[in-house]
C-alpha cells in the first residue's frame, strides 16, 4: 500500500490562469463571451514564474502576437484581475506538457496568434490553422496531453470559461493578480532580504 506522501510524489501540480487585463481587445472579447475572463494561460509553479500562452508580443501592438512566455507582474498584466485553478496530474502527464511547451519555445519564431480562429468561435465554426493559435486554444492543446483533464471541446472551440467546468480543476485564487504575486513572490523575496543581511552581519560581526 502507497503512504500518502508517496502518492504525492507521484502527482505533479500545474496552474490554469484565467485573467482580464482590461484592455480594448479583452473588452471586445468579453462583450461576446459575457464572462469576467477572457485570457488563458498555463503555469508550472505556483508562483508563476514559469507561464505560457498566445497573446501580443508587443503590449502596444493587438495584432502582433504568438507563443509568449508571461511575466504576469509586467506589461498588460500587471493591473489584471484573475482566477487561478490548481491541477493534479501524472509525473508522465506533465512531462509530455512541459516537453511540448519546449519544443514550441525552442521554435516560437514559427507560432502565430489565430486571430481568425477567433472569428471560427464566433460562429461555432472549427478554423485551424497551422502554428496558430489562440490564448484558450493553445491552453487546451496542452492540456490534451493529459487524459484525466482534457476538455470535450475542440481546442479550436475553447473559451477560457471553459476550464471552469472541468472537475479536475480546483480554484486556488481569484482576486487582483498584483496581491497573488505578492503573497507568493513577495515572502520569497523578503526572506531572501533577510538572508542577505544576516551574511553582512556576520560580514561585519
Amino acid at each position: 500500500m502507497l503512504l500518502m506522501n508517496e502518492v504525492n510524489e507521484m502527482e505533479k501540480t500545474i496552474y490554469i490562469v484565467l485573467s482580464n487585463t482590461g484592455t480594448l481587445f479583452s473588452k471586445a472579447i468579453g462583450m461576446y463571451t459575457r464572462k469576467e475572463m477572457n485570457h488563458a494561460s498555463v503555469a508550472f509553479d505556483e508562483e508563476l514564474s514559469e507561464m505560457y500562452s498566445f497573446g501580443r508580443k508587443n503590449k502596444n501592438n493587438p495584432f502582433k502576437g504568438g507563443f509568449i512566455k508571461e511575466e504576469p507582474s509586467e506589461g498588460l498584466l500587471a493591473k489584471a484581475t484573475c482566477a487561478i485553478y490548481k491541477c493534479q496530474v501524472s509525473i508522465k502527464e506533465y512531462n509530455r506538457m512541459r516537453n511540448k511547451i519546449r519544443c514550441m519555445e525552442h521554435q516560437k519564431e514559427l507560432y502565430r496568434y489565430n486571430l481568425i480562429g477567433l472569428f471560427g468561435v464566433a460562429m461555432n465554426i472549427k478554423i485551424e490553422r497551422e502554428n496558430a493559435f489562440f490564448c484558450s486554444q493553445f491552453v487546451a492543446t496542452i492540456m490534451n496531453e493529459c487524459p484525466s483533464s482534457k476538455l470535450q471541446i475542440a481546442p479550436c472551440l475553447v473559451q477560457p470559461h471553459h476550464f471552469e467546468q472541468l472537475s479536475s480543476l480546483n480554484l486556488l485564487y481569484k482576486g487582483d493578480l498584483r496581491t497573488y504575486l505578492y503573497s507568493k513572490r513577495g515572502i520569497e523575496e523578503r526572506v531572501q532580504e533577510n538572508a542577505w543581511k544576516r551574511l553582512a552581519f556576520q560580514m561585519l560581526g
